[in-house]
């Protein structure tokens, strides 16, 4: 699958559609119980990435990188090998649920606060009542403690949410998965907290014109610093491409 990756500061991402991603890559994994580490980054991800090697090394140990920001699209345009759309964590969760439910699969979730993690439980099962919760644990755990790993071990669920926010969702992902036996394991970063009824999703319209991460922003001005590391990102992709002409 290389010639499907388009490199952006070194992580290769996955050149595919969402619908694509789901039907070609994680519903066969999920039907022949193969294990699938899924990363959903953006350019805060990608820069923190370059900026810690070890971080950077757990994420390329990931079957696939998905482009969740508008800015790695933006990235991609700039050096000329367009991705084709955005592909946010949040939403890849919606179609992994909505399977499961359809198909009597299992989910664990694995983050937030421990009111939170119950209440995204109870709400999915309200809106999935035919999936199967094998199990949920808040994420304010030690990543050494082997507590969550011995629950995933005996649950055995077909899909493992962990949301602890990056680095440490990858960083657990790719320390535990080696050791279960199954599983599509995703970070899905504050998803939690919108199934848990904490936080709102962006209006569908400003999703639609990839305006989210400024909805993000005026909802919750704490977000600006993380937001303004954008341009940063912009200018090192810049660069990268302009290396490139020499």
């Amino acid at each position: 699958m290389e010639e499907n990756r388009i490199n952006i500061l070194d992580i290769p991402f996955i050149h595919s559609t969402k619908k694509q991603f789901f039907h070609d890559i994680i519903i066969p994994s999920v039907e022949n119980q193969r294990k699938l580490f899924i990363v959903t980054a953006n350019p805060e991800i990608v820069m923190y990435a370059n900026e810690n090697p070890a971080y950077k090394k757990n994420i390329l140990q990931a079957d696939c990188i998905v482009a969740d920001g508008v800015g790695i699209i933006l990235a991609s345009k700039l050096i000329r090998k367009p991705l084709p759309e955005r592909i946010p964590g949040f939403e890849l969760m919606e179609l992994m649920l909505g399977y499961a439910n359809q198909n009597k699969k299992s989910i664990f979730l694995f983050g937030a606060k421990d009111y939170v993690v119950k209440k995204a439980a109870q709400n999915i099962r309200k809106k999935y009542p035919d999936i199967l919760i094998a199990g949920y644990h808040h994420g304010y755990v030690d990543l050494n403690d082997n507590t969550v790993l011995e629950l995933i071990k005996h649950s055995n669920p077909d899909f493992v949410f962990v949301a602890l926010g990056y680095p440490r969702q990858e960083n657990w992902i790719s320390r535990n998965m080696k050791k279960l036996n199954k599983g599509i394991y995703i970070g899905v970063g504050g998803s939690f907290d919108v199934w848990g009824g904490k936080v709102n999703r962006a209006p569908r319209l400003w999703r639609n014109l990839n305006l989210e991460w400024l909805y993000r922003i005026i909802t919750n001005p704490k977000r600006y610093k993380r937001a303004a590391k954008l341009p940063k990102f912009v200018l090192h992709v810049l660069r990268e491409k302009w290396k490139g002409f020499n």
